[in-house]
């Protein structure tokens, strides 16, 4: 292989790294999993929205007609709000399993992964059918084929 090709291959092979992949399914609650790094295993409790609070900023927006910075209390809106960041990855409530340590909850996104439409639209739906208490994994006739 001359060496123009080779180098076309390894750049081939860096952009198809750097590419994120696709989220098709959920984890299945129970199931256990290492970290991308190998320096932790978790154990997935079951998908969750990552949110937003905008009462953690001293100064959460700005408007023209209060003409500068607006104070906490004068906040219009929701508190809560997805954040932006994690809108297109999957988070999970997770425990992680840490040798000779009690096992700690927390959230984890998985920012490498991408969800595909059907799911982030599941995962981070505003429409009212989204509210339904029974609406707690999409539906397979949704996915793509």
């Amino acid at each position: 292989m001359s060496s123009a090709a080779a180098s076309a291959a390894s750049q081939g092979l860096a952009l198809a790294a750097a590419q994120p992949s696709q989220a098709r399914v959920l984890l299945e609650p129970g199931s256990e999993h290492t970290s991308p790094g190998g320096h932790y295993s978790y154990r997935v409790l079951g998908p969750c929205c990552r949110l937003f609070d905008r009462e953690e900023l001293p100064w959460p927006c700005c408007r023209l007609a209060w003409r500068s910075k607006e104070p906490s209390w004068r906040r219009v809106g929701r508190r809560f709000v997805a954040d932006l960041a994690a809108r297109r990855c999957p988070s999970y409530a997770v425990e992680l399993l840490q040798p000779g340590a009690r096992s700690t909850r927390t959230v984890i996104t998985l920012f490498p992964i991408r969800l595909t439409p059907v799911l982030q639209e599941w995962w981070y739906s505003k429409l009212p059918a989204s509210l339904d208490p029974s609406n707690i994994s999409p539906t397979q006739s949704q996915e793509p084929v």
